[in-house]
This record gives structure tokens, C-alpha cells and sequence, in this order.
């Protein structure tokens, strides 16, 4: 799919015209800035096809599910440069992972689509030539959220090949890129032990190539050989550094699961409690670590030990030196292409780490606050008014983030003049696509519907929150742009009115009405059942999708 905003001369001018005309009017005191703005407002009534999609809208958003919840709407034809739909627009909302748009952007517009993570390893001096090294061997990071168990030995091999042998003293661990504040101070305690709230480090193991779940380790339960038998637990790359409390017994069989994997605040011991009947499957967890440098230099020394590099010293935490020696490095993929997993997967990790890094690049400080600064400014630089935007941590975990339908709109209007627009879109996930590469989180939603394919959204989900705004190509070819934020809503997230709107909009023609009748509320939305997981948090972070 061609990414919107590649549009005709012709349109640009007629566009150009229109907006004229609402700047125009805006200045005569004639329209107001937080009104839907249409082509009624400028050339007449409005078309047909405009008309049924407002009342096709009312009746999706008619809907039971959102009871009680406040919706903030807005539609926008890119090409036509009119707003055809908006409803508590202006409304400030908690946005869940729509937050993660703004942090993509201000990423590929800070640091720019080339930008790479450097891992390294460094000492005072290079070994003797009997391989010894009689000095601290030194791991040194920037945040990269790909260094995988894999990447750590290959890292050791380096180390071996540069000739050591023998480290006389320690290995020492050195993530002073980033501040040491792990967790964001308004993270809720109780999501601690789960992937989406990982401790955030400039060192830190991935799980795997493609997903790059970091700062967690796999946690694999497997039932007992017969009923009342401990269930059997492997904690995968932490083991040797995770502590583990197995009180879960083996249960008889069909009966249902009551298994839980949990980390105490503060600890390093995962919990498994419950019951896993005799003939269930074995059963994975991700589950967070604490200190996630400290297993950093845990997979490197044991990678280092199967090298033939032999540690004499203990492992630890202290700052490189100034002047070493570098004996092994590794740089991250572009950033452009770490964009697949922070917007398809809805990773927070790798979101809260762009935030800290742009701290580092544009301060020196890699903290909350100061990328958080610097993320605001570079929105500002896209020509979005961010007095509607307030971003407290990257990833949209955070319940005091805050902002507008409007303003998402403002930036898919401002993204596309910038030479890393079309990575940024090609990130976003794509509705049915059964690839995990291409749909991400919306792989299974709207499926063999005119909205598949078409749809390149981001989606939100948090208790009670749930978002989706992107782009969607109407049923002739025009390009427009939405956001749908529902906050307060009860029970799992409303994806099924979410995609009903998405639905609608691919449907939409600008001079033709539909030639089915009227639909109750609520029918529509009906047609597109709750996607697979629990509906209260992304279903990239539970692995249903």
C-alpha cells in the first residue's frame, strides 16, 4: 500500500484552498477551532456519502459496550483537507500505546532512521601475550533492546579471539548511558512482574530476534509425571541468577489451570503457585527480572566461560574507564528497522528506551525528563500544537498520560512531510495480516473485511482504556485519517466498535450512499467480535496475537 500523503499536485492545491478558507474563517471569528470542520462549512451542503458516515458513526458509537465511557472521535480526509467527524475531539484522554506515536516519531526525527545501539566490551589494556588480562574486563551499553543470549556469545567470541584467555579481575558492568530510576514512578506496582512493565537499562537481554521482549526471562512450566507432583520449572536465560519458589503441584486431569507466575516486588524469585493438570501442555510466562544490567553480565560470564575466557573476579557495577581498549562490540539494526517491534508488538520497553536515549543525545542525561523534554520539542518541530499532549513516559503505561483526538490528527498531518514518514507508517500494525511482522497487534481484528489491509493503525489497551488511530483508504481512493480513544469503558476493551469505525471509514464513498438500509446500533459492531486475549491489556504482551 502506498503510504497516504502522496497525493496529486492537484490535490495538494484544492487542499491547500480549503484550509485557507478554515484559517480564513477562523481568523474572522466564524469557526471554531475544536469544531468538526466539513465541506459545509465552505462550499454548501454536505455530500451524501459524508452525511451517512456521520450517522453511521452515531450508531456505531450507540453502542452497549461503551456505557458510561467517554469517546474522543475525530476523522480527516487527507486528501480533501476536511474534518468529517469529530466528537469529544478536544477531550483530554488517557491514549494507552497511542503514546508510542509520538515517541516513534520524535525518535526517527531526533536520532533519524540510521541511528544503532552500541554494546561493547572494554579494558584499561590489551591482554598479555599469554592472554592474560590483568585488569577488569568491562561491558559497556547504550541501551540496545536486541542484544540477544545469542548476541551476548557471540560477543564472548570476540573477547576470545582478541586473545584472552584470563581476566585476573572482574567483569564489571557499566549502564551509565541511562540514569539508574528503572521503573517510571507512576508505573502501577502491581503490573512489576509482567513483560509490558520491564525495569529499563541501558543493559539488557532480548528473548528472541523478532519480538525483542527485554529486561524479562521465559519462564517455562511443565506438569508433573503424575498427579500431586511438583510441576516443573525452567526460568530459561536467568537461571543461575533468578531464585525460585515452586509450591505448584501437578493437578488431575481436565481439570482447569489455576497456575501462577509471579515476582515479588524487589526480589529476585519467581513465584509458582497453583495447580497444572497432568495432561496440559507445558505452559510459558515472560516474566520481568530485577536489575536487568546485573543479568546482562550474569549471560555475558557465562558466555564468556564457554568461550574459554576464564573470570577470576567477581561480577559487578562501576563505570568503564575513559581511555580503554575495545576488544568486542556490537551495534544494534537501524533504528528504522526497530521500529517493527516497538510498533507492531507495542513493545514498552523499547519505547521507554528511545525516550531516555533521546534524553542522552539531545542532554546528556539519560532520564525520564529530560527525553521527555526533548520528545516534546521535536512534536512541537512537526507543526503539532502539543498543549493538548502531556507524556509522562513513552510506552502510554502510564494512567496520567493525557491527550486528544485532535491532536493524533495534527500529527498524521504533520509526519508525512518528513523523509522518515514512510518507515514510521510501514511500523504501524496492519489490520488481518496474519504475518506478526506486518499485522502485529491488529493480525487479528477486521479480517476478511474491506478494512484488511487497508487499515494501518496503532491500537491502545490498558483496564479500562482502549485506543486505535492511523490511517485507512476510503472505498475511491481517499486517504483519511482517525483516532478512536474510549476511556472508562467496563469489561474488555471495545475493539469490536473500534473496528466497526474502521470498517465504516474503508467502506466510505464521498458521493454515494450505501445501498444497505439504515443499521441498528450497535448491528454493525456486532460483526466483528472482540479479538483473541484478555482485552485488557495489548494482546502482543499476553502472546495473543
Amino acid at each position: 500500500m502506498t503510504p497516504p500523503g502522496r497525493t496529486t499536485t492537484l490535490s495538494r492545491l484544492s487542499r491547500t484552498l480549503r484550509r485557507g478558507a478554515v484559517i480564513l474563517g477562523c481568523a474572522a471569528g466564524l469557526v471554531s477551532l475544536t469544531a468538526p470542520v466539513s465541506l459545509a462549512d465552505t462550499a454548501g451542503p454536505d455530500p451524501p456519502g459524508v452525511a451517512e458516515l456521520r450517522s453511521d458513526l452515531e450508531d456505531i458509537l450507540d453502542d452497549p459496550a461503551l456505557t458510561g465511557a467517554t469517546s474522543g472521535l475525530m476523522v480527516h480526509s487527507r486528501t480533501e483537507g476536511d474534518t468529517l467527524y469529530a466528537q469529544d475531539a478536544d477531550t483530554a484522554l488517557v491514549p494507552a500505546s497511542n503514546a508510542k506515536l509520538f515517541t516513534g516519531a520524535a525518535a526517527l526525527d531526533v536520532l533519524g532512521p540510521e541511528y544503532r545501539f552500541r554494546t561493547s566490551v572494554v579494558a584499561e589494556r590489551e591482554p598479555d601475550d599469554d592472554g592474560v588480562l590483568d585488569t577488569d574486563l568491562h561491558l559497556v551499553g547504550t541501551g540496545d533492546p536486541t542484544v540477544t543470549p545469542a548476541a551476548y556469545a557471540d560477543l564472548a567470541e570476540d573477547v576470545a579471539d582478541a586473545g584472552v584467555h584470563t581476566v585476573t579481575g572482574d567483569l564489571v558492568a557499566d549502564d551509565t548511558w541511562f540514569d539508574d530510576e528503572r521503573l517510571a514512578p507512576d508505573w502501577e506496582a502491581g503490573d512489576e512482574p509482567f513483560a509490558y512493565a520491564a525495569q529499563i537499562s541501558a543493559l539488557t537481554v532480548a528473548t528472541d530476534d523478532d519480538r525483542n521482549d527485554t529486561g524479562v526471562t521465559e519462564v517455562r512450566v511443565t506438569p508433573g509425571a503424575s498427579p500431586g507432583a511438583p510441576v516443573e520449572v525452567d526460568v530459561g536465560v536467568a537461571s543461575g541468577y533468578v531464585e525460585v519458589e515452586n509450591i505448584a503441584r501437578t493437578g488431575a486431569p481436565g481439570r482447569e489451570s489455576s497456575l501462577e507466575v509471579t515476582r515479588a516486588h524487589g526480589t529476585n524469585t519467581i513465584e509458582v503457585r497453583g495447580m497444572l493438570p497432568v495432561d496440559a501442555g507445558p505452559v510459558t510466562r515472560l516474566r520481568t527480572v530485577d536489575e536487568p544490567t546485573d543479568l546482562a553480565a550474569h549471560v555475558l560470564a557465562e558466555a564468556l566461560d564457554d568461550a574459554g575466557v576464564q573470570i577470576e573476579g567477581e561480577t559487578g557495577r562501576a563505570s568503564a574507564p575513559p581511555a580503554a581498549v575495545e576488544l568486542a562490540q556490537r551495534d544494534s539494526a537501524p533504528l528504522g528497522e526497530l521500529m517493527i517491534p516497538l510498533m507492531k508488538f507495542s513493545n514498552n520497553a523499547h519505547a521507554e528506551i528511545l525516550v531516555k536515549t533521546l534524553g542522552r543525545i539531545g542532554t546528556g542525561v539519560g532520564s525520564w525528563e529530560a527525553g521527555l523534554d526533548q520528545l516534546h520539542a521535536s512534536i512541537r518541530s512537526l507543526d503539532v500544537d502539543t498543549q493538548a499532549l502531556d507524556l509522562t513516559d513513552g510506552s502510554g503505561l502510564s494512567r496520567s498520560n493525557e491527550l486528544t483526538a485532535e491532536v493524533l490528527i495534527d500529527l498524521f498531518a504533520g509526519v508525512p512531510h518528513q523523509e522518515w514518514y514512510e518507515i514510521w507508517f510501514e511500523s504501524l500494525p496492519v489490520a488481518g495480516e496474519e504475518d506478526p511482522l506486518v499485522g502485529g497487534t491488529l493480525r487479528n481484528r477486521m479480517v476478511d473485511t474491506v478494512a484488511a489491509g487497508t487499515v494501518h493503525a496503532k491500537t491502545g489497551t490498558l483496564t479500562g482504556v482502549s485506543a486505535l488511530s492511523g490511517y485507512v483508504t476510503g472505498a475511491e481512493g481517499e486517504e483519511l485519517v482517525f483516532s478512536v480513544l474510549n476511556n472508562g469503558h467496563a469489561g474488555p476493551a471495545p475493539t469490536h466498535v473500534q473496528d466497526a469505525i474502521a470498517v465504516r471509514l474503508a467502506e466510505f464513498d464521498r458521493e454515494a450512499t450505501a445501498a444497505a438500509p439504515a443499521r441498528a446500533p450497535g448491528t454493525r459492531s456486532q460483526q466483528h467480535p472482540v479479538a483473541p486475549g484478555s482485552g485488557m491489556v495489548e494482546c502482543s504482551w499476553d502472546r495473543s496475537c
